[in-house]
């Protein structure tokens, strides 16, 4: 087997193999490694092994290399140089040269001895040393989960002759098997069993289980050991007599608690002692029953007074009666301390630990650290516990399958700090604001739909002063990127202290946001001029010989939009996204009622500068890519090809593929597959992962109130149009459209001007009147005002009425507050 991992992770994965075989029935199986691969040599078999035995299962690796490692010549030479090392093999001259042959006949006879005690601290250290040291045990379970999920293959190739690298490896053949009979084969498989493993966990560092243990699954199990779940209860009188047969003593409550309803429970147990199946017994105290069977057993084990009457066969003596009773109490119960079976059975906590410790030395029970959330040393029942790691393990291999579309149009808001209706963003005041510009810088937002529906979403108690704060102490900057109309555009915003990286790539002239030439006209280069010549100015100190201040005004916005001039404050462009840039005639301006003409037009108030000059010199391409990939990472936690395309960057996501690439390697990022049907190729932050995955589930309550969320079509956090398809054929990311979201799924869209709706999924009656209330509630928050929705599908008519709007002749309308 060749492959490139290095011998590193060969170590480790031939003697697993070998391992393997053995268990299978193949003893006499040998391997070697190199850097290059693994030779397995197979005496016994008939024809070579298949592919699949190189393939194995993630949760047994471990296992099988620390079984199979005390045999190894890697472990016959580290336990040597560990022991003379530690000066354990004396010299018999101080100074003088021992032979090799010597040393290696005096570790044997050591490790003989050593190995008899699963503590001996040479012993542990080469097992640490051959662990973690010689092999990279983490990578092999790594590249075996690789290999489970399809992301690593492995071939199957049939040659005449050997290839190079095979080839090289059979001249490894006998050096690797010098130091097989460092040891005889009893010697060094008893050391493996004597293995100390609690111990060998402390050093290697490994995680207790009750860090990987789901505590779900946990709670489940539980409640499946103790006949509570529902259909484990008992439905019958010979249900509740198997309840006694299987779990042991119970009080009567007790025993009501794991039967059906339709079970009359005194009449049941009543029924059955009569039968002499069934006898009342005490024990610590207080009255419970037991299974006629198990009489002999309490009597011997616990000391119970028996009634009279029973059968010769049930009172036969039970040698190990202690034993059984508690082995079936940890059977029917998850990760136990001592103190509760004690506590249980009225017996010393000392006796029930020695009881304990002979369970474990028989194999029946697992010490450790085992309920997630809990301290201390625990018990449990291996078999209760290898069907937890089974559970906790299909249980998390369900949570890594990759999640559905709904799951990242819920996750994307969430990630951006969108606040559902009724529920208050996370944050207010100017810091939130700047933090919030932190993750949508770089990203065009329509500037009519940007601080009304863009920041006002995730700033509470948003309001015009605090970005004119930002922007007049210079922390932020923002640019055109093309326009939209006659009266609205595009606009970019960056930090200052980052702009330089991020806003070439979407503002600068001929920048991929803007398109098209540049604007040369004489007005624009009289601009460029005036602006280049004497830095920031106001709209008068920029006039023309012979202009007319609508023309020179015209000639501003082109350039404002082109992304080469911009402004220190935000207010002309509130004069142009509020619909006052121009009137019925070409270079007329409208100004506002009582305005002195020496003030100037509404859009032309602040200085202006340009561009290049406000972000000083080009960054360094790499540097910028590096900004930019990790934007792009911030802004939508989880990155997809199909995102980075509705961005527009330059180059498309083969342009920062490399810098993101370089971000996994050095865990930064983590690339798999998170949401499916969106390609192979995507980057996630590691926080983001684990957010989707719990939004995997919708979180509505059956009864309960749903989660309603209104979006500008064009928002950054709406994924559809950008990440995710539309779910049908019409709607579009254009400014004034919104969508609304229940629970997640995109339910209705409002086209532009509030004039027409479009239903995206079925119609069930779960929905509807949700969505619509959140069309009621866009109303009443002052965004659109009054709304006449003249087209709507019929079957949304009952839940606008039931919101407040009322038909019309023109369609139905709600007036806002």
């Amino acid at each position: 087997m060749l492959s490139p991992f290095g011998a590193r992770v060969h170590a480790p994965w031939a003697m697993a193999i070998e391992a393997r075989l053995r268990r299978g029935g193949l003893e006499e199986v040998q391997a070697v490694w190199s850097d290059d691969g693994i030779i397995l040599r197979v005496p016994d078999a008939d024809e070579p092994p298949g592919a699949e035995v190189v393939v194995l299962d993630p949760d047994e690796v471990e296992d099988l290399v620390v079984g199979t490692v005390g045999s190894s010549a890697v472990f016959a030479s580290c336990f040597r140089e560990n022991a003379a090392r530690s000066l354990l093999l004396a010299r018999r001259r101080p100074g003088g040269r021992t032979p090799l042959w010597q040393m290696r006949q005096r570790a044997a006879d050591l490790l003989a001895v050593a190995s008899r005690h699963g503590q001996f601290p040479i012993v542990l250290e080469t097992y640490r040393e051959c662990l973690r040291d010689r092999f990279d045990l983490p990578a092999l379970v790594g590249l075996m989960r690789d290999v489970a999920s399809r992301l690593v293959r492995v071939v199957s190739v049939d040659l005449p002759v050997a290839s190079p690298f095979a080839s090289g490896l059979v001249s490894t053949y006998v050096a690797a098997f010098m130091y097989e009979g460092d040891s005889p084969l009893a010697e060094r498989r008893a050391q493996a069993l004597t293995l100390d493993r609690r111990m060998l966990a402390e050093l290697l560092g490994s995680d207790e289980l009750r860090e990987l243990l789901d505590p779900r699954v946990l709670a489940e199990l539980e409640e499946e050991l103790a006949c509570l779940a529902g259909r484990r209860r008992a439905t019958s009188s010979e249900g509740v007599a198997d309840l006694l047969r299987r779990l042991g003593d119970l009080r009567a409550p007790e025993v009501e608690l794991r039967c059906d309803p339709s079970v009359d429970v005194s009449e049941a147990l009543s029924a059955l002692a009569a039968a002499r199946r069934v006898i009342a017994v005490r024990i610590a105290g207080e009255e419970r029953f037991i299974a006629a069977e198990d009489a002999a057993r309490y009597r011997d084990g616990l000391g119970v007074a028996l009634p009279p009457g029973l059968p010769e066969a049930f009172l036969e003596p039970v040698a190990d009666a202690s034993l059984q009773i508690l082995r079936r109490w940890a059977r029917s119960h998850g990760p136990f301390r001592p103190s509760e079976p004690a506590e249980r059975f009225g017996i010393a906590v000392e006796e029930v630990v020695g009881l304990l410790g002979e369970l474990e030395r028989d194999g029946r029970l697992e010490r450790g650290g085992f309920r997630p959330g809990g301290s201390g040393e625990e018990w449990c029942d291996a078999e209760v516990l290898r069907t937890l790691r089974r559970r906790s393990l299909a249980a998390l291999r369900k949570e890594v399958e990759p999640t559905d579309a709904e799951a990242l149009a819920r996750f994307l808001p969430l990630w951006q700090g969108v606040a559902a209706i009724g529920v208050d963003p996370p944050g207010g005041g100017v810091d939130r604001l700047y933090e919030v510009i932190g993750q949508l810088q770089g990203v065009p937002i329509p500037a009519s739909v940007l601080e009304r529906d863009v920041l006002a979403a995730r700033v509470r108690g948003y309001e015009a002063s605090m970005l004119d704060e930002l922007l007049g102490s210079g922390a932020v900057i923002w640019v055109g990127a093309g326009s939209i109309g006659r009266e609205d555009g595009r606009v970019v915003l960056a930090h200052r202290d980052r702009a330089g990286l991020l806003l070439p790539r979407s503002g600068r002239v001929g920048g991929p946001l803007v398109g098209g030439e540049a604007p040369g006209g004489e007005l624009h280069e009289h601009l460029r001029g005036a602006l280049s010549a004497r830095g920031a100015c106001f709209f008068r100190e920029l006039g023309a010989p012979g202009a007319r201040d609508g023309d020179l005004l015209d000639a501003l916005w082109d350039l404002v939009w082109a992304g080469e001039v911009t402004n220190d404050g935000f207010a002309a462009l509130r004069a142009v996204a509020g619909g006052r840039r121009r009137s019925g005639t070409k270079g007329t301006s409208r100004r506002r009622p009582g305005r002195p003409s020496a003030l100037g037009p509404p859009q032309g108030q602040g200085r202006w500068s340009l561009v290049d000059k406000s972000l000083g010199v080009a960054a360094d391409p790499t540097l910028a890519s590096v900004a930019v990939a990790g934007l792009l990472l911030e802004r939508h936690g989880v990155l997809t090809r199909e995102a980075v395309r509705a961005e527009g960057l330059p180059g498309g996501f083969s342009g920062i593929y490399p810098v993101l690439r370089k971000m996994e390697e050095s865990g930064r990022a983590r690339r798999g597959y998170f949401v499916a049907g969106l390609g192979g190729a995507q980057f996630a932050l590691p926080g983001a992962v684990e957010r989707l995955r719990s939004v995997r589930e919708r979180s509505e309550v059956p009864g309960g109130p749903a989660t309603v969320l209104v979006l500008a079509a064009t928002d950054p956090a709406c994924a559809h149009g950008a990440a995710l398809p539309w779910p049908e054929r019409g709607p579009a990311r254009v400014a004034g459209a919104y969508v609304v979201l229940v629970d997640g799924v995109a339910s209705i869209y409002l086209e532009r001007g509030a004039r027409s709706l479009l239903v995206m999924r079925e119609a069930d009656g779960s929905w509807e009147q949700a969505a619509v209330g959140g069309l009621a509630w866009l109303a009443g928050s002052s965004r659109l005002g009054r709304v006449v929705i003249e087209r709507y599908p019929e079957v949304l008519a009952p839940a606008l009425l039931g919101a407040g709007f009322v038909p019309t002749p023109k369609g139905m309308a709600l007036y806002g507050r």
